[in-house]
């Protein structure tokens, strides 16, 4: 009796931890299917609706129910289906079956809540209300299902999860004991004896310690990895990282491959001016911030347009290399560009006529037919090479920005079942603007091949859903915001952007006040100078110019300041090729000097303009100098240039002057948010920034580093990939009833 109790009472907890989990299982399943079963009704009410729709609308036009009443008659005679009746919106029944009113009433209930389960006589019902006609005649379709065959579906389900549990539970337990007993218990004495380092006794082999030493050091190395693992990962709760990013898309999405399809590349090969040596240059994009640290943690293909001088140099026969190059861990893979096709493609269709389309900063758009057939030859060619890259068949597709506006349908014409998600990182303007478009519907046919569409704001999403609203036959559900065009389904969602939190090159970059330290001695500034500094490509859309007019008005204002203070302007060449952007370019380099020929004085000048590219280690030096950051865009989808300063004042300092007109205010209130137009408002906020107390700048930085710590990009990828698999199964499931019904 002894020996049973010692047998069996280690093994009473995990008997009744199984017992107890064989209970909540059996509970978990049984609600599981019940709300499947409710979904599915809705669904198929859905369906039934659809069908009547088109003998509603006759009888309505001929007011004459007789007509629907017999098809009503007819159509229950499916199983489940107990009753149908049409109400008019003075809750008068127009047509009804005979059980009708039995269950229910034409009392009509809010559409916010068109689902209800009722009970009558023990039986349930579930009673569907679906608004039918046009806008003119609304009325209310109410559809009343039977849903005995759920109750025995569930208690079927119930009793054979428990039973299977139970019988696993008993097995499982069985299964343990003999091994405790057979090997298991002496094993575990003999580590626990060599853990405290005693002699082990098993079999009185005093050598058996030297054959677990091995073992021991494994499961050391195993607790130690295992630690650091999750203490970076959830050091902080509910903060998304490239681990966390990993898991969901092999939870939702086993064995999915990603693929991005962007137009310009991470990493630029090119050949050293003078030299045959060969850098690499990362490119002055904030796509390429946001969404390089995705794939370094997804690993996948990385798809874009080779424009290095030394591109070409580094692939392998299949136009490949592996990136970052100090330590791979993606495929960067190259598509090469005839002049003629960057011309029309890029240069043309893209930045002269889509960009200032999107952009409200008074620049006409040019739309050229030459350019327009490039665009589509060109996206042509990337999705081909999209489809060659992609394994298996359900991909993860992310497209990036309005220069491959055509390739999600190309794409989803090759890979049906792929997950495709479109991001529009630009604004997308309202629907009279974008109708200036020679080839808006064509654009827009595009892009309703994609699984999702992403904006960065709800604003941009309206415009685009009252643009094809517009444009294109297609049912739009504003308060889902989904498409429904040519039988495919596209959730249009607004995601915002962010970054890295930290960025990696932050690990690189010296603190702050050595930062400092460098900056002043480079640029030769005072030791109370007061420094600002903007980061940006030569662009119109970036309010350079608004920017330094509020600097000529803050000196003008604030005389006191004029000899100390100091901005820097790093601005990227961009699109040198149009017209429009040398002459901005040459208008920019003229203020500038105009306004240091005002106010600079001795070797310290007011506006420094670095018309150069600088790495991110470069960048993140000069943000941790500045005291303040001027960020005054005339129109945005995000700008990170906010979101990267912010991440860069890891000592909490600094002050972010912020344009009302760029997505990042949204989420960066304690910034100074200012009207770039005005430049008596951004002067005195530069002033303020000034003389900002050095707690007033904690409070804020803090503020702002935490939103945009807990909304990294790891988040905003992981979003777009959980609602994309969710409408994924949405949308197996629809095929699933329409085969269903067809058989």
């Amino acid at each position: 009796m002894n020996r049973i109790r010692r047998f069996v009472l280690p093994l009473a907890p995990l008997l009744l931890l199984l017992s107890a989990l064989a209970v909540v299982a059996t509970f978990a399943i049984d609600r599981l299917m019940i709300h499947w079963s409710i979904n599915d009704l809705t669904l198929r009410g859905k369906l039934i609706a659809s069908l009547l729709e088109p003998t509603i609308e006759q009888s309505v036009h001929t007011k004459d129910n007789s007509a629907l009443r017999q098809r009503f008659e007819r159509t229950i005679r499916d199983e489940r289906l107990h009753s149908l009746a049409l109400c008019d919106t003075t809750d008068k029944t127009l047509a009804a079956t005979e059980l009708f009113r039995r269950i229910t009433h034409c009392r009509l209930r809010p559409i916010e809540n068109p689902v209800e389960i009722v009970s009558r006589e023990d039986v349930t019902f579930h009673v569907q209300r679906l608004p039918v006609g046009d806008e003119s005649n609304t009325l209310m379709l109410i559809l009343v299902h039977d849903m005995s065959f759920v109750d025995q579906r569930s208690w079927k389900a119930r009793m054979g999860s428990f039973a299977f549990f139970l019988v696993l539970g008993l097995s499982t337990v069985g299964l343990v004991g003999l091994l405790y007993r057979s090997t298991l218990g002496g094993i575990l004495r003999d580590l626990r004896s060599t853990i405290r380092n005693r002699n082990p006794t098993i079999g009185g082999d005093p050598a058996i310690s030297r054959e677990f030493l091995p073992i021991l050091r494994e499961m050391r190395s195993f607790v130690r990895e295992t630690e650091n693992r999750y203490q970076g990962l959830f050091t902080d709760r509910g903060i998304w990282s490239a681990d966390t990013l990993r898991a969901a898309i092999r939870s939702q999405i086993p064995g999915g491959h990603v693929v991005i399809l962007a137009n310009r590349e991470p990493y630029i090969h090119m050949h050293k001016p003078g030299s045959e040596e060969i850098e690499v240059i990362w490119p002055a994009s904030g796509m390429v911030t946001a969404l390089e640290p995705i794939m370094r943690a997804c690993s996948g293909t990385w798809v874009a347009h080779g424009s290095g001088n030394a591109d070409r140099e580094m692939v392998d026969s299949h136009d490949r290399v592996r990136v970052p190059p100090e330590n791979p861990s993606y495929s960067l893979r190259r598509v090469w560009l005839s002049t003629e096709q960057e011309d029309g493609y890029y240069y043309g269709f893209s930045n002269e006529g889509l960009w200032p389309l999107c952009h409200l900063a008074h620049m006409r758009p040019i739309f050229r037919p030459a350019d327009w057939a490039q665009y589509r030859a060109v996206n042509e060619i990337f999705a081909d090479a999209v489809v060659a890259e992609c394994s298996g068949d359900e991909p993860i597709i992310l497209v990036q920005d309005y220069h491959f506006a055509l390739a999600p349908r190309l794409i989803r014409q090759r890979k049906p079942r792929a997950i495709i998600i479109t991001f529009w990182h630009v604004p997308w303007p309202n629907a009279e603007k974008f109708g200036i478009c020679p080839w808006q519907n064509d654009i827009l046919e595009g892009l309703l091949g994609s699984t999702i569409v992403g904006f960065h704001t709800r604003q941009h999403v309206n415009n685009f859903l009252d643009t094809v609203d517009g444009a294109l036959e297609s049912r739009i559900d504003r308060e889902n915001r989904l498409i429904i065009h040519r039988g495919d389904s596209t959730l249009v969602r607004n995601y915002p952007i962010s970054i890295e939190v930290p960025p990696e090159s932050l690990s690189k970059t010296a603190r702050p006040e050595v930062c400092r330290e460098q900056i002043f001695q480079r640029h030769k500034l005072s030791s109370d100078a007061l420094l600002g500094v903007g980061v940006e490509r030569l662009d119109y859309t970036k309010g350079i110019l608004e920017r330094f007019w509020a600097i000529e008005r803050f000196l003008e204002k604030y005389p006191q300041y004029i000899g100390r203070f100091t901005f820097i302007q790093i601005a990227s060449p961009s699109r040198s090729r149009i017209p429009a952007y040398n002459r901005f370019a040459d208008e920019v380099r003229i203020l500038a000097g105009q306004i240091n020929v005002k106010f600079s004085s001795g070797s310290q000048e007011t506006i420094v303009l670095l018309e150069r590219h600088h790495d991110p280690i470069e960048v993140n030096t000069y943000y941790r100098a500045a005291r303040f950051c001027m960020v005054t865009s005339l129109h945005d989808g995000m700008n990170l240039v906010a979101k990267e300063f912010v991440a860069a004042r890891d000592d909490d300092q600094g002050i972010l002057l912020l344009s009302i007109f760029a997505g990042a205010s949204r989420e960066l209130p304690e910034a100074l948010i200012v009207n770039p137009y005005d430049s008596d408002q951004v002067a005195d906020a530069i002033a303020r920034a000034a003389s900002m107390s050095s707690t007033e700048q904690t409070e804020r930085m803090r503020s702002m580093r935490e939103q945009v710590r807990q909304n990294n990009v790891f988040r905003w990828a992981s979003q777009l990939i959980l609602d994309a698999a969710e409408q994924r199964d949405r949308a197996r499931l629809t095929r699933r009833l329409e085969e269903a019904k067809q058989v």
